[in-house]
């Protein structure tokens, strides 16, 4: 019989709980990053870049980059690699500089 990791050390991980991705339902745990998340449920970018509108999302996983950068419940320029999930947290593609919606 397989046993996971968490069978082994008996662990008893939190139910997962809901955040979206441009309005489509995602599962998350607690402790896990947006990008953790994100990358868990098959996303793998959710930024395009300013020039070209290249798709990115994480690259270094540590917050010394800027390639994953997200508008997380409307704040653009967010490090999903650094950001915990939230129930609830509503995530959207962030286009160029995250600007756009704001007037700036």
């Amino acid at each position: 019989m397989a046993r996971t990791p968490a069978d082994l050390v008996g662990a008893q991980p939190d139910p997962p709980f809901a955040i979206t991705f441009d309005g489509r339902t995602v599962t998350a745990l607690r402790g896990q990053s947006v990008a953790a998340a994100l990358w868990g449920a098959g996303i793998l970018a959710w930024r395009t870049t300013r020039n070209g509108g290249r798709p990115r999302g994480a690259f270094c996983g540590i917050g010394q980059c800027y390639d994953c950068l997200a508008t997380i419940n409307g704040e653009p320029n967010r490090r999903a690699c650094l950001v915990p999930a939230r129930p609830g947290d509503a995530i959207t593609t962030q286009e160029g500089h995250g600007r756009a919606g704001l007037g700036v």
